[in-house]
């Protein structure tokens, strides 16, 4: 049984004929993909994989040559976040409709050098998606740690205190989390898309590299999206984050 197409299938609202109608296949042909009995050809592949917005290598990972996806999603990097464009952090955002994950200490460079940001965050969680926030605990060991490092300078739980003044007023509509682990690194999500700020001892998160990563089989993006979660799990709510 192909579980995966039969998941997405039912996400979309999608049955066997609804399915069978926009790939323009007979009935039977997508009860025997959901059987697992045969697989399609590339190009009709392709086109139930856009219909499901889902990656054709995710639907059938059997079926695509992973050697020719290797390094597929990394579509670019930087070497410090400073260059990065800046109207990239707000398109993305702007951009995405299921869900939007963030995980840093404070990263106040959003709020402070976005003014679209905020605004932003809050039309995207009343247009339905969901948005989660995972900032550093300002009781914490972790913080602590980072505060104390050589050449930081200090200064990182004032950046979360400032973070989170800005963050409190939207906690009804969106999910806060303090968290108290070593942050290897930052984690900006954005449906399929992630931008990742690489940690670095000693140094401040701004001049350290970032790789975007596009959602393709998950080699990349699927790494990071597990890490998010298992911090997510063990972080404790905002108090009145709901």
């Amino acid at each position: 049984m192909n579980e995966r197409l039969r998941r997405a299938m039912l996400r979309r609202g999608l049955d066997l004929e609804g399915l069978a109608e926009a790939a323009e296949v007979s009935g039977k042909s997508v009860e025997r993909w959901i059987r697992g009995d045969v697989v399609p050809y590339p190009r009709t592949r392709y086109r139930v994989a856009t219909l499901l917005q889902e990656d054709e290598s995710y639907l059938w990972p059997g079926a695509v040559d992973k050697a020719s996806l290797t390094g597929a999603e990394l579509v670019s990097a930087w070497p410090r976040r400073t260059d990065v464009p800046k109207h990239l952090w707000t398109d993305l955002l702007r951009q995405a409709q299921r869900s939007v994950d963030y995980l840093a200490f404070a990263g106040l460079f959003l709020t402070e050098e976005h003014p679209e940001w905020l605004p932003l965050l809050r039309e995207r969680a009343e247009a339905g998606a969901r948005v989660r926030l995972l900032v550093g605990d300002p009781d914490g060991a972790q913080l602590a740690a980072r505060d104390t490092e050589k050449e930081i300078g200090g200064g990182v739980a004032g950046r979360v205190a400032a973070v989170l003044s800005y963050y409190r007023p939207l906690a009804g509509a969106i999910q806060i989390r303090l968290h108290d682990t070593p942050l290897y690194n930052s984690i900006y999500r954005f449906d399929d898309e992630m931008l990742v700020n690489a940690h670095v001892y000693g140094i401040l998160a701004a001049y350290t590299p970032v790789m975007r990563l596009r959602r393709v089989d998950g080699a990349y993006f699927n790494t990071y999206l597990e890490s998010f979660e298992r911090v997510w799990a063990s972080a404790r709510p905002l108090d009145g984050a709901g």
